[in-house]
């Protein structure tokens, strides 16, 4: 069997499950462009069902309001790959959790989708806490899908173990 999970993924995966595991935390995810990779990097290290909860992997808009909760009217003014849809994605994961921590992901990994506003590559993130504290960006990652795609779990782990680790940026909580 292909290794679906590299080094790099394995390695924060690994970091941010002994810093969940240190706060006695449980983590969800909310994916759409990566489907499901950031669920697969968490749960690749052993031992990861003390600290993962669940992972949803909401490709269609349709599932994003039916099972996160994402308002239908925010997806159609600002579509999914959006601040406002990433933030209800996160908050919707928490919800049908017990998870003290969610990621969210939505965004146009290609080879198509993309505009002159929303360019290949864009990806809007949110990392929320069960205290209700949201935080979410933007980046525009360059590469191929796959380039795309696997920087954006990177980025995921890696704003979930800050948010572990130091809480969330107080400037741009949502």
């Amino acid at each position: 069997m292909q290794q679906l999970i590299d080094s790099t993924l394995y390695d924060l995966a690994a970091e941010l499950g002994g810093a969940l595991a240190e706060r006695g935390w449980r983590m969800a995810t909310a994916e759409s462009c990566t489907g499901g990779g950031v669920a697969a990097a968490l749960t690749a290290p052993p031992g990861s069902s003390a600290w993962f909860e669940v992972g949803f992997v909401t490709y269609a808009n349709r599932i994003k309001e039916q099972v996160l909760g994402v308002d239908a009217g925010v997806l159609e003014r600002e579509g999914a790959v959006s601040r406002p849809v990433a933030e209800q994605m996160a908050r919707g994961a928490l919800r049908a959790s017990d998870a003290d921590l969610a990621v969210s992901i939505t965004g146009i990994a290609g080879p198509g989708g993309g505009s002159r506003e929303k360019p290949l590559g864009t990806v809007w993130f949110a990392w929320t806490l069960a205290t209700g504290d949201c935080y979410s960006h933007c980046y525009v990652f360059e590469g191929d899908r796959a380039s795309v795609r696997h920087q954006a779990v990177v980025r995921a782990l890696r704003g979930a173990l800050e948010a572990c680790r130091y809480g969330l940026p107080a400037a741009q909580q949502g």
